[in-house]
C-alpha cells in the first residue's frame, strides 16, 4: 500500500486513504473524464490491490482489448444452489492437499463471502395461511443433510458467512442489507475507503449495479478462485450506454420497462458487454426500479448494467437502515473519487443506445425467452374463450423472484389491483396455483403495514416462503392431481405466468409448456382471468356480481395512490427488523467453534446429496490436449439459444430419469427426489442431470424427439444421453457437443460445464457463447471453439455421425487462437473448417493445459506450501 499514489478524504469526523485515481490515469496517458464508471472502478480496483499495476492501469485506462487484467473483488456471494457445490469442491480441495502431504487449512476462503440459502424452497403448500410455515418445514427436512453440510462450512472456513433459509432472495438481501457501497478495511494502520465490488455464483448479481456497486455473475468454480484471493483474469469489456430520455408514463411499472429493455438490448447485441445508464430518465426511477432493470442484465446478455450514485442512492440507503455514516461516507468517497452521477458527464462509451421511456407500455415476455416481448393493446385476439382447462389455461400464476418483489411499487400494484378485483366479486379461475414469495421479509411487512396482506391472501397469493421458488423451477405441483392428468390426457398447452425474469423451456413446470414474464399486477389480472387467450388491455378479466364485465383499467390503481402507500409504509426501522439477525460482515463466527470442527468434512459414502468430488483425479488431469482432442464423436447436435437449463436443468426430477433411478436405487421415494439444484452437491447426481431437459432435442435423432436422447454410434443405437457416454467412456472416446448461436445463455450454474466434462465431452464448437457459460467450460478444461461469421452446423452439412479432431494446439497456443475442426465424414471425405478459440485471456489457456481450474488450484496450494508435488499428466 506505501507505493500506491493515495490522498486523504475526510467523512465521519475519520481521516480515510484513497487511491488517487486520477493522478494515476493520466500518469499512464489516460483521461480520466472520458472514462466510463466501470472503468473508474476497475482501474481503482488494480491501482490498490495489484502489487505492480502500471502495465494493467494502462491497458484499462488505453482501453485495450487484447490484454488480460485483474480483477479482485472485494466481496463473493452465493446462492445455495451453486454455492453448495463451490464449498463441497473447497472441502474436496482440502483432502486433495492433504493427500499430497500439504495442510488442509490452506483451502479457505480469503475474499469475505456470503452464502444465501434462498433455492431450495418448494412451493408444496399455498393458498392459505399455514402455507409459509409448512413449506419451510419441508425445506428443512427434505435439505437436513444439506444444511449440516452447510453448518459445517460455516464453522470450518473463515470469512464465510450463510445466511439461513427463510430470510429472502441472495439479490435483494445483497441490495438491502449486505452492501455498504463504499467499503473500508485497516491496512497497516490507516483506514481505507474504496468502492464496494464483487461477483457471485448467480447471473442475476448484477442486482446490486442499482445501488453504484461493480458486480457479475459468474459460475461456482471462478467464484472458488476469487474466494481463495486469485485475481479474476479479464479483457476491458465494451462500455456501452444505454441513455434514458422522457419519463415513464402513468399506471408504469418497472418490469415493462426492463422488458424493453431486453427486446431493445438483444437486438443490439451486447453480449459480454458493459451498460452504463445515463440521461435525463434516469433520475425519473427510483432505487428499486434500477434494481429491477439492473437484474436484468443477464437477460440483457450484459455483463453489468450499472447506475452511478446519485441522490436517489443516498435517498435508498438511508429508507433502508444505512444513513448515517454508511451513506455520508458513500456521498463524501462517490464526489471526490468521481463516482458521483454528475462527475460522468463528459464520459465516452463504445456506443450509445437510447430508449424513450414514455414509449414504454405494459407488456409480457414469452413464451420462452425473456426477450420475447408481446405489448399488450396489441395482442392476438382470441377467436374463442374456454370456460374451464383448455389449450391456454393460466396454470401457475407466481408473483416471485428478486426482479419485481424488491420492487415496491409492482407489489403495492398488485396488492391494490387484487383488493379492486374483489370489491367488484371478482374470484381466481379454480385451475390456477397462486403464490407470492418476496425477496425479503420487508414486503410482506410493509404490506401488513398498509392493510394489503389480506387482499392478496382472499385471492390465494399467500406468503409461500421467502425465497427464489417458481423463478428456479421450484413450483411444486399443480393445483391437484386431477388437473395435472387432465393436461397430460388432453395433451393440452398450457401457461405458467410469473414475475420472475427466467422463462426458458421445461423450467418452470414439466406441465406448462409456455411461460409468460411480466409484472406483479398483471400476475393477479391472468390469474383472474385463467387464460392467456386474453389481451388485458381489450378484453374483460371476469364479470362482476350483476353480470357486469370488469376491466383491467378499472381495477388498475392510480399512480398517486401508488407512491402515497409507499410512502406511508416503508421505513428503516422495517429493514432493520428483517436484517437483524443478519451481518454485513463475513466469518464473524467465533474462533472457538471454528475450532470445534475437524479440518476436513466427514463424507458420507451412502450420501446421495454430498459426495466427495472427483475433479482431482487422474482420469481428469491427466490431460494431453494435443492428442485428446482426436477422432470425437458429437455427444448432441443442437441448436440455437440452448440454455444451461437445457444443459443442467434445476426443476423437478422426473421418476424415469436417469437422475431418478439412480436416487430410486439409493432408496430414494419419488416425493423425497427434490430437485436437480438441490442434488448438486453429489455429482453422481448431477451427472446424470447433464442434458437432461425434457424440452432438448437433439438434432442427430432423426424423429424430432423431445428429451434427453442420443445415439450411439457406429450402432446407431438410441440411448439416453448419460448411458451413450458411459458407453463412450468405456470405449476412452473423447466427446464434443455441436450447436448454434448463444449457447449458454441463463442462469450461471457451472455444472452445465461440470455435467459434460465428467460425461466425456473435451470441446464445444458453436456459433456463438453467452459469457459465463464460455468462462464455465473453460475453467472446467473443456475447449470453447466458435465458427466463423456465417458458417455453421448447417452450411457445413452436419449430421453429427462425422468424426472431429482439433489441429493448431501448440506451445504457441494463445488466447484467441485460430484452430482447424478436422471433420470426417461416414463416408471417407475430410473436410477442415477454420474456428476461433474462446479462450479468451491467458488464464483460460493456463487452466485448460491443466485439465481446468480446480487441478490449477491444487497446485498452487501445493507451491504456496513448498510442495513439488505435480498433478498426474499435467505439466508444472
Amino acid at each position: 500500500m506505501s507505493e500506491i499514489r493515495s490522498q486523504h478524504l475526510a467523512a465521519n469526523g475519520r481521516d480515510y486513504r484513497v487511491a488517487n485515481i486520477r493522478e494515476a490515469v493520466a500518469s499512464v496517458g489516460g483521461h480520466f473524464a472520458k472514462m466510463p464508471l466501470s472503468l473508474r472502478i476497475l482501474a481503482e480496483n488494480i491501482l490498490r490491490t495489484e502489487a505492480e499495476p502500471i502495465a494493467a492501469l494502462s491497458v484499462v485506462s488505453q482501453r485495450a482489448k487484447d490484454q488480460d487484467i485483474p480483477f479482485r473483488p472485494a466481496r463473493v456471494v452465493l446462492q445455495d444452489l451453486l454455492g453448495t457445490p463451490a464449498l463441497v469442491d473447497l472441502a474436496g480441495l482440502r483432502d486433495a492437499v492433504a493427500e499430497r502431504g500439504g495442510d488442509p487449512r490452506q483451502v479457505n476462503p480469503v475474499t469475505p463471502t456470503h452464502l444465501v440459502v434462498d433455492h431450495s424452497l418448494n412451493v408444496e403448500r399455498w393458498g392459505n395461511a399455514k402455507a409459509l410455515a409448512e413449506n419451510e418445514a419441508i425445506e428443512r427436512e427434505r435439505n437436513a443433510e444439506r444444511f449440516a453440510f452447510l453448518d459445517w462450512c460455516n464453522k470450518a472456513f473463515n470469512n464465510l458467512s450463510i445466511v439461513p433459509s427463510g430470510n429472502g432472495i441472495l439479490h435483494q438481501i445483497n441490495l438491502e442489507r449486505l452492501t455498504t457501497v463504499v467499503g473500508t478495511k485497516e491496512i497497516d494502520g490507516e483506514l481505507w475507503a474504496f468502492p464496494d465490488t464483487l461477483v457471485g455464483t448467480d447471473s442475476h448479481t448484477t442486482m446490486i449495479n442499482a445501488i453504484g456497486v461493480l458486480g457479475w455473475g459468474v459460475g461456482g468454480i471462478e467464484a472458488e478462485a476469487a474466494m481463495l484471493g486469485k485475481a479474476l483474469m479479464m479483457r476491458v469489456p465494451e462500455i456501452v450506454g444505454v441513455r434514458l430520455e422522457g419519463a415513464p408514463p402513468s399506471g408504469y411499472v418497472a418490469t415493462d420497462i426492463s422488458l424493453a429493455l431486453t427486446e431493445l438490448l438483444r437486438k443490439a447485441g451486447v453480449i459480454g458487454s458493459v451498460l452504463e445508464f445515463f440521461g435525463p430518465g434516469v433520475s425519473t426511477l427510483s432505487l428499486s426500479d434500477r434494481g429491477t432493470l439492473s437484474n436484468m442484465a443477464p437477460e440483457f446478455g450484459a455483463t453489468a448494467a450499472m447506475f452511478a450514485i446519485d441522490e436517489r442512492t443516498l435517498h435508498y440507503l438511508r429508507l433502508s437502515g444505512r444513513g448515517g455514516e454508511i451513506s455520508v461516507l458513500t456521498e463524501a468517497y462517490a464526489k471526490q473519487q468521481g463516482l458521483w452521477h454528475d462527475t460522468l458527464t463528459e464520459v465516452e462509451y463504445d456506443r450509445v443506445v437510447t430508449l424513450d421511456l414514455s414509449t414504454v407500455g405494459r407488456a409480457i415476455a414469452g413464451p420462452k425467452q425473456p426477450h420475447q416481448r408481446i405489448l399488450l393493446g396489441k395482442k392476438d385476439p382470441a377467436t374463442s374463450l374456454p370456460s374451464g382447462l383448455d389449450n391456454g389455461s393460466v396454470v401457475i400464476a407466481a408473483i416471485t423472484s428478486c426482479t419485481n418483489t424488491s420492487n415496491p411499487r409492482g407489489v403495492i400494484a398488485a396488492a391494490l389491483v387484487a383488493r379492486n378485483a374483489l370489491r367488484r366479486g371478482l374470484k381466481r379461475a379454480p385451475w390456477v396455483k397462486t403464490s407470492f414469495a418476496p425477496g425479503s421479509k420487508v414486503v410482506a411487512d410493509y404490506l401488513e403495514r398498509a392493510g394489503l396482506n389480506k387482499d392478496l391472501d382472499q385471492l390465494g397469493f399467500n406468503v409461500v416462503g421467502y425465497g427464489c421458488t417458481t423463478c428456479n423451477g421450484m413450483s411444486g405441483p399443480l393445483i391437484n392431481e386431477e388437473i395435472e392428468n387432465e393436461i397430460r390426457t388432453r395433451k393440452l398447452e398450457t401457461v405458467a405466468a410469473t414475475s420472475g425474469n427466467r422463462n426458458f423451456e421445461g423450467r418452470v413446470h414439466p406441465l406448462a409448456r409456455e411461460v409468460f414474464i411480466m409484472s406483479p399486477p398483471l400476475i393477479v389480472a391472468y390469474a383472474l382471468s385463467g387464460t392467456y387467450l386474453i389481451d388485458p388491455e381489450k378484453d374483460p378479466l371476469g364479470t362482476d356480481s350483476e353480470g357486469k364485465p370488469v376491466y383491467l383499467h378499472e381495477l388498475w390503481p392510480a399512480d398517486d395512490e401508488l407512491a402515497r402507500i409507499e410512502e406511508a409504509s416503508l421505513s428503516a426501522d422495517l429493514f432493520d427488523k428483517a436484517y437483524e439477525n443478519i451481518p454485513r460482515e463475513a466469518g464473524l463466527i467465533a474462533s472457538d467453534l471454528r475450532a470445534g470442527v475437524s479440518d476436513q468434512y466427514a463424507w458420507q459414502a451412502d450420501s446421495t446429496y454430498i459426495r466427495k468430488p472427483p475433479y482431482w483425479s487422474e482420469a481428469l488431469t491427466a490431460s494431453v490436449p494435443e492428442k485428446d482432442l482426436q477422432k470425437m464423436r458429437a455427444l448432441v447436435m443442437l441448436s440455437d439459444n440452448i440454455t444451461t437449463d437445457h444443459i443442467s436443468p434445476s426443476g423437478a426430477i422426473l421418476p424415469d430419469s436417469d437422475a431418478g433411478t439412480y436416487l430410486k436405487s439409493h432408496g430414494i421415494d419419488v416425493p423425497e427426489f427434490n430437485s436437480y439444484g438441490t442434488r448438486r452437491g453429489n455429482h453422481e447426481a448431477a451427472q446424470r442431470a447433464t442434458f437432461a431437459s425434457p424440452r432438448l432435442k437433439n438434432e442427430m435423432l432423426a424423429d424430432g424427439r423431445e428429451g434427453p436422447w442420443a445415439v450411439v454410434l457406429p450402432e446407431n443405437q438410441i440411448t439416453s444421453v448419460f448411458e451413450a457416454a458411459q458407453t463412450y467412456a468405456a470405449r476412452k472416446q473423447p466427446l464434443i457437443v455441436i450447436a448454434g448461436k448463444e449457447y449458454g445463455s441463463g442462469s450461471s450454474r457451472d455444472w452445465a460445464a461440470k455435467g459434460p466434462r465428467l460425461l466425456g465431452v473435451r470441446v464445444v464448437v458453436a456459433e456463438s457463447f453467452e459469457r459465463i457459460h464460455r468462462t464455465n467450460l473453460a475453467g472446467l478444461g473443456i475447449l470453447p471453439l466458435q465458427f466463423e461469421t456465417g458458417v455453421s452446423r448447417q452450411t457445413l452439412g452436419l449430421t453429427g455421425r462425422e468424426l472431429f479432431s482439433v489441429e493448431g494446439i501448440d506451445e504457441q497456443f494463445v488466447p484467441g487462437a485460430k484452430l482447424t475442426l478436422v471433420v470426417e465424414r461416414e463416408d471417407g471425405e475430410v473436410e477442415r473448417v477454420t474456428v476461433t478459440s474462446r479462450l479468451d485471456t491467458f488464464e483460460d489457456v493456463r487452466y485448460f493445459r491443466r485439465g481446468g481450474l480446480l487441478p490449477q488450484l491444487l497446485v498452487e496450494r501445493l507451491e504456496k506450501a513448498g510442495k513439488t508435488v505435480a498433478l498426474e499428466g499435467t505439466a508444472k
